[in-house]
């Protein structure tokens, strides 16, 4: 017996999660509220390790085609002092790759390859345990019943509440990003200073990081500790204002680390959400969650690994575990939240000593995860 399944969300976990079924035989639905695929920038760049991401393309047959796209000289981390004094200076080794970097977008579009997504299909609701399975609602007042749903849409799930009412709390960090593209012929001096990976200095509650992505662009995020609301005096379309005040959060920082900002084309506040540490619910029979959804975590080079790798276990083991559809997903539930608790723990003491009183935090931080 085929079940019929759906997944919400065609970000990294879902996609992930419906190529496995796809090399497998079996057929799934990818349910996406994006009319297309270039409906909204895809975001910046990803590591993905080779115990977590790098896997979870393995088992989609992907792993040789990631490796063609992937940039492991994105791997370098620089990290300067606020006046600029260069205070680490990492490179990979030739042939390192435990972590290269790929942009979101290349990403995305590895993985959709051959599946069948729906776009423009919002979904509103899902009610669980009815004579048909698992009901899906959507935003066009259309219904459709699925044997499991699997929610893989993101930090805000509309899939969650079938199986939890724990909502994100705030950190009470957030990060503003801004972009500065064709770096290396606009701003040769900045290209130099982000090097090949990322530039970082850290100061005190404030980081600034400049992330290269591929064809000369730079991602810049500017991560604060701030009340949720700090910004509302602030039009956040006003380039300008949210410049001046940026640089004037971040005064007295070397003059070439501002440029950062003086260069950034537009601005977005990103307040940091999570979920619990512990994140478990009791199952529900016809519904699951991955990735975000499931264990919203700070984002520290963890959280789309693990939402890869949750799409894939959980794919893998509905193609060759047995027909007890709820047995194999109470099983791969269990699994998950034991790994999930133990990074989410590590990922939240990470994120308070990156955005510490104390800068010193984040420099041995570094040392302490970063390859000699």
């Amino acid at each position: 017996m085929r079940h019929r399944i759906a997944v919400v969300g065609g970000g990294p976990a879902g996609l992930t999660f419906a190529r496995v079924l796809h090399r497998h035989g079996h057929s799934v639905t990818v349910l996406e509220r994006d009319p297309t695929p270039a409906a909204r920038p895809p975001g910046g760049t990803l590591d993905l390790h080779e115990g977590t991401g790098q896997l979870a393309l393995d088992k989609a047959g992907l792993l040789a085609e990631f490796q063609e796209l992937a940039r492991p000289e994105g791997q370098a981390m620089r990290i300067l002092d606020t006046d600029g004094t260069v205070l680490r200076d990492w490179r990979p080794r030739p042939g390192d790759r435990a972590h290269p970097e790929i942009d979101r977008g290349q990403l995305r579009d590895l993985l959709l390859g051959p599946l069948d997504v729906r776009w423009g299909r919002g979904v509103t609701q899902v009610v669980p345990g009815t004579r048909d399975g698992a009901l899906i609602h959507f935003a066009d007042g259309r219904q459709e019943a699925f044997d499991l749903v699997v929610g893989a849409d993101g930090a805000w799930s509309r899939v969650r509440p079938a199986v939890s009412p724990v909502r994100p709390h705030y950190t009470g960090v957030t990060s503003v990003e801004t972009s500065v593209d064709d770096i290396d012929t606009r701003h040769p001096d900045l290209a130099r200073l982000v090097g090949d990976g990322s530039v970082a200095v850290y100061g005190v509650n404030r980081n600034l990081v400049a992330q290269r992505n591929s064809g000369g662009h730079v991602k810049v995020y500017a991560t604060l500790r701030a009340p949720l609301d700090w910004h509302t005096e602030l039009d956040l379309t006003d380039v300008e204002a949210v410049r001046s005040s940026l640089l004037a959060l971040f005064d007295g920082w070397a003059a070439p680390v501002l440029d950062l900002l003086r260069h950034g084309t537009a601005f977005a506040s990103r307040p940091l959400h999570v979920l619990s540490v512990s994140p478990t619910w009791p199952h529900v029979p016809g519904v699951t969650l991955l990735g975000d959804a499931a264990h919203l975590m700070p984002p520290l080079g963890v959280g789309a690994n693990l939402a890869m790798l949750d799409g894939a276990e959980l794919a893998e083991s509905l193609a060759v575990g047995p027909e007890d559809l709820d047995k194999t997903v109470r099983a791969f539930e269990e699994r998950m939240w034991a790994r999930a608790a133990r990074w989410a723990t590590i990922a939240t003491a990470g994120l308070e000593r990156l955005v510490s009183p104390d800068p010193a935090q984040a420099l041995a931080l570094f040392d302490e995860v970063q390859p000699s």
